[in-house]
């Protein structure tokens, strides 16, 4: 395992295909890290208390909490490209193939921005202090923490295609490919569900606090927050 430093309390991050990108939410900024030795490329100021990251293909997306606006900056030299208002203490993002995604925390609400231009299409109510948002092909997921539940949103217009019940307070959300995998913070658990009606298809104890999960082609990772760890789980 290698260890890198980077800024001041640390939430986003996400790969371009040949670098990594950090969001410091403490120090205000994002850093460009080589993938292949850790080797800092660049560090761009950002907004306030930065949080998710997201990368379109050629641009890198922040939501910056406390600014309540998302910025683009483009991934080969982290030009600022523009920086869009959106809602109250934006905090995840997603791009779905043509538009970004990001859930307002304290709007309980989630703004669709075309990518091209950070154009608002459409701003879409959702449940209690959504977090994180995740792409599954056709539907963007939200996870809405303080409504114990996931909305699932079609990607074309925004309409909701179902709200789901999950554990206590669920937080990070991601797609296999298959299914919809949520991690439940007070429960101490993660749900995987099936996209087409929500349908829990199990249920799997982690460590303290899960807070993210990603998906790396095979396998399932979970960040423990209050464990120190994160946990592997087999698709």
């Amino acid at each position: 395992m290698a260890a890198f430093d980077v800024g001041k309390f640390p939430i986003g991050v996400v790969s371009d295909g040949t670098n990594i990108w950090v969001a410091n939410g403490e120090s205000n900024n994002l850093m460009k890290l080589r993938t292949s030795d850790g080797a800092v490329l660049g560090t761009f100021n950002v907004g306030m208390k930065p949080a998710m990251v997201a990368f379109d293909g050629k641009n890198i997306w922040v939501a910056n909490e406390n600014s309540n606006n998302v910025m683009k900056l483009k991934a080969s030299d982290g030009d600022l490209l523009g920086t869009f208002n959106v809602g109250t203490n934006p905090v995840g993002v997603v791009f779905d193939g043509t538009n970004v995604w990001v859930s307002n925390r304290d709007s309980n609400t989630v703004s669709k921005l075309r990518a091209s231009d950070g154009a608002v299409l459409g701003t879409f109510a959702v449940g209690k202090v959504p977090l994180s948002v995740a792409f599954d092909g056709a539907n963007v997921w939200v996870t809405n923490s303080e409504s114990d539940s996931v909305t699932k949103l079609r990607a074309s217009d925004g309409a909701v295609v179902g709200t789901f019940k999950v554990g206590k307070a669920p937080g990070g959300v991601a797609f296999d490919g298959r299914d919809i995998w949520v991690t439940n913070e007070d429960s101490n658990n993660v749900m995987r569900l099936r996209p087409s009606d929500g349908a829990v298809l199990g249920m799997f104890t982690v460590g303290t606090l899960p807070l993210q999960v990603a998906f790396d082609g095979a396998n399932i990772w979970v960040t423990n927050g209050r464990s120190d760890s994160v946990s592997k789980l087999k698709r």
